[in-house]
């Protein structure tokens, strides 16, 4: 059994396909067939983590299907939907300066030094793909300047100033008001 706090979200399964136990799945991974290099899957359901491997898979519209290794039944594939897939995080490449899974982001404190003053926007809850850039999506907390749950363009040097892993925070130079 893996270490739950080891494991990194790299797409979720989502509906079945097929009488067969096929399941789809979307792929956070870049490029998104990068998910099937991945072994083994660990499977987030509602009775804890499960461990499976994946035998085959293909694209399919904009997403993929794929077989779980030993459930060749819709039933008990239908176990299985709308859970996320995850991997150990060792299994992930390393990344360059600068560059940051999306997983490291979450749960960070979020501070704007707009205007020149310092205040707490609150707690990355999650990103968001956009297509034109990533979102952080900040809610807030009882530290909270407001109530707000604000969305921040994931934009290095124009809206993210930094990000510090040690400290757990993201400065950000982004209008309190909005």
């Amino acid at each position: 059994m893996s270490d739950s706090s080891n494991l990194v979200n790299v797409g979720r399964i989502t509906a079945l396909f097929g009488i067969k136990g096929w399941v789809k799945v979307h792929s956070y991974t870049e490029p998104q067939e990068n998910l099937f290099e991945y072994h083994p899957w660990w499977l987030k359901t509602a009775h804890g983590v499960k461990k499976v491997e994946i035998d085959e898979a293909r694209p399919h519209g904009d997403a993929f299907v794929a077989h779980i290794v030993g459930i060749d039944d819709r039933d008990i594939a239908a176990l299985y939907t709308a859970v996320d897939i995850a991997v150990e995080r060792d299994l992930l490449p390393e990344l360059d300066d600068g560059e940051y899974y999306w997983s490291q982001l979450e749960g960070l404190i979020v501070f704007t030094q707009f205007s020149g003053t310092r205040q707490r926007l609150g707690v990355v809850d999650k990103m968001l793909e956009t297509g034109a850039n990533d979102v952080l999506v900040v809610l807030a907390d009882a530290a909270s300047i407001d109530q707000r749950e604000r969305l921040i363009p994931y934009v290095p040097e124009q809206f993210v100033l930094s990000v510090d892993l040690d400290a757990g925070e993201i400065l950000v130079d982004w209008d309190p008001e909005f």
